[in-house]
């Protein structure tokens, strides 16, 4: 091996360390985050009606069965970073067919219900700032799997990254 393949593999390994560091804090801050909207405390910002509780407590199942479907739909290719495993396979299917990060979305209905019902403003922005980190680490995400899989930025174009579309067919449903 010469001293410039030596360079070359040195810098492809700072990279791939680059990206676990990266990881690892975004799913950090989310943990942080959903802890916030989870833990903090209930408070009397605005006024919490039964009906609002009913509600949220059926979009938090619903969040929830997205979440265990969509990580079921995965098998080996889940992780708990945002970079895809030797295991991973571009899915477009399922629930992948309306959106490209279902168990994003899933977690959001979920944190959104919690920060519904509180009462908490505290909540609410911890909620705000979720979205936020959320959006950013499936960008980030996207990147690492438009250049893992070559039809990524094609499924990218035609699926919703968290809400689905209700006017959009599903990419493998459309005619050309």
């Amino acid at each position: 091996m010469s001293p410039s393949d030596d360079r070359a593999t040195a810098g492809a390994n700072d990279a791939a360390n680059a990206d676990v560091r990266t990881a690892n804090l975004l799913v950090a801050g989310q943990f942080v985050l959903v802890g916030l909207v989870v833990l903090l405390p209930r408070r009397a910002d605005w006024p919490v009606p039964g009906a609002l509780v009913v509600t949220a407590v059926l979009a938090a199942v619903v969040g929830l069965a997205v979440v265990v479907l969509a990580a079921t739909t995965l098998g080996r290719g889940l992780t708990p970073t945002p970079l895809p495993n030797a295991h991973a396979q571009l899915r477009t299917g399922g629930l992948y067919r309306f959106v490209r990060h279902p168990i994003y979305s899933g977690l959001l209905l979920i944190m959104v219900a919690l920060a519904a019902t509180s009462g908490s403003w505290f909540r609410l922005l911890a909620l705000g700032l979720l979205l936020i980190l959320l959006t950013a680490k499936a960008r980030w995400e996207e990147a690492r799997l438009a250049a893992r899989f070559p039809g990524y930025a094609r499924y990218a174009a035609t699926t919703p990254r968290f809400v689905p579309h209700p006017r959009r067919r599903p990419a493998d449903r459309r005619t050309p």
